[in-house]
């Protein structure tokens, strides 16, 4: 979608095919690459659908847009207070919601239908296929939200194979306790599904960070303390300071859960200005961060963000010249999961649109196939199974259209999967598909 136009024109196709009342669910609107330049709001979404609630999913994960049905239906009014690091944005002559909402998934979680077995399933085969189509053959579901009935429903859809990849699922904090109890600790399951790390979200909105940090460092030692590794979700330079502030804590001043034996991870890194990766490197955690935004997002990047601090974006140069273990993945849905576009943008700092970032932060295409696959592995604590190809390990393996270790770094990006294969069986070829 190009406009907001675009999108009421999409939404309208699909309330013909939608009873009246009911709920519309769209994804991955980005305000910057609008023509009007702003979000929608609740009033241009009325125009499209004015007797079904929809609710609209920015790009980040990060806000969504509710038209006036919707808001009425999950209680939010004139009068609705915002939850602690939650935004609701407002018309600036009545003060009434304009539909905006930033921050606020756990406000309504439970208040919005969830899709139907039928269209769940559909659309993890989708998704599944489109991620073997691109090589991925293992990934990880990092939603802050994840608790044991989600765990159960991946381990249903892993059974039913409708999921082809490995999994690993990261479990919310706050159900850890129940996860605990239900006999399911750190690592439990099979190479086929497992659970991971326990997610932990630390945000800086509302001139704050939620939670802040000395409520992060009670959340991280209480995990730790359970055995469980620590994946604190931190993109600005005062959340980084503090996810590094908090494992370098529990890395060194408690003993009784080894640090080797845990890693603990600090999710994108986004921003890290020297005094910042200066510790991030002291703390002992793993970095697993996602090279594709510099592709993806590198336009918005330089418009946006100060010139001054454009060299302390999704560093990776710095990062492994200072000793720390690095990890890619891709944030998927908020950007493309095709591994080669991160690839590219590790090994070139370009954006698709030839805007270069933080140029000196590039790698090379050895150190950026590492990162991608035996540090995955690593953070992960998969390495004894994936990440290479060896004797003893897991048959999952990729064919390339081209050697890349020998292609012009700028092609990178062109770069396509002939075959994909998990556990020793082909899940995907170009041939037959």
């Amino acid at each position: 979608m190009s406009s907001i136009q675009d999108i009421r024109r999409a939404i309208a196709r699909r309330v013909v095919t939608t009873a009246s009342g009911q709920w519309i669910r769209a994804v991955g609107y980005s305000e910057f690459d609008l023509l009007e330049g702003r979000h929608p709001t609740r009033w241009d979404l009325d125009q499209a659908a004015p007797d079904n609630p929809v609710r609209l999913n920015h790009r980040s994960g990060h806000a969504c847009v509710l038209n006036s049905r919707a808001l009425e239906l999950v209680g939010i009014s004139d009068s609705t207070l915002e939850p602690p690091g939650a935004t609701i944005l407002r018309d600036l002559t009545s003060g009434a919601p304009n539909g905006v909402l930033l921050e606020m998934d756990g406000f309504l979680d439970g208040k919005i239908p969830a899709p139907t077995r039928v269209e769940l399933n559909s659309s993890v085969r989708t998704a599944s296929q489109k991620l073997t189509s691109l090589g991925i053959t293992a990934i990880q579901d990092a939603t802050p939200s994840n608790s044991i009935s989600r765990w159960e429903t991946f381990v249903s859809l892993k059974s039913e194979c409708l999921l082809s990849q490995r999994m690993t699922f990261m479990i919310g904090f706050e159900y850890v306790p129940e996860m605990l109890w239900s006999g399911l600790g750190f690592g439990a399951g099979d190479p086929s599904i497992r659970l991971g790390a326990a997610k932990v979200m630390v945000t800086d909105s509302g001139g704050g960070l939620h939670p802040d940090a000395v409520e992060l460092r009670k959340i991280v030692h209480e995990l730790h303390q359970q055995g469980f590794q620590v994946a604190i979700h931190a993109v600005e330079s005062r959340a980084v300071s503090a996810a590094a502030e908090a494992i370098r804590l529990v890395n060194t001043l408690d003993s009784t859960v080894p640090e080797s034996n845990l890693r603990h991870r600090i999710e994108h890194c986004s921003e890290s200005p020297p005094e910042v990766l200066e510790q991030v490197a002291s703390s002992g955690a793993i970095v697993v961060t996602q090279p594709g935004f510099v592709y993806s997002s590198g336009r918005r990047y330089m418009v946006e963000v100060s010139a001054s601090d454009q060299p302390w974006l999704y560093r990776v140069g710095a990062l492994r010249n200072s000793g720390v273990r690095v990890s890619f993945g891709s944030d998927a849905p908020v950007i493309d999961p095709n591994p080669m576009l991160g690839i590219y943008s590790a090994v070139n700092r370009k954006s698709k649109d030839g805007n270069i970032v933080a140029a000196e932060e590039a790698v090379g295409i050895h150190d950026a196939l590492d990162a991608y696959t035996i540090g995955s592995a690593f953070a992960g604590h998969l390495e004894s199974q994936l990440g290479v190809i060896r004797s003893g390990h897991l048959a999952d393996l990729v064919l390339l259209d081209r050697d890349i270790t020998a292609t012009n770094p700028a092609e990178l990006a062109e770069t396509q999967v002939t075959h994909t294969i998990i556990g020793g069986s082909s899940v995907w070829n170009v041939e037959a598909n």
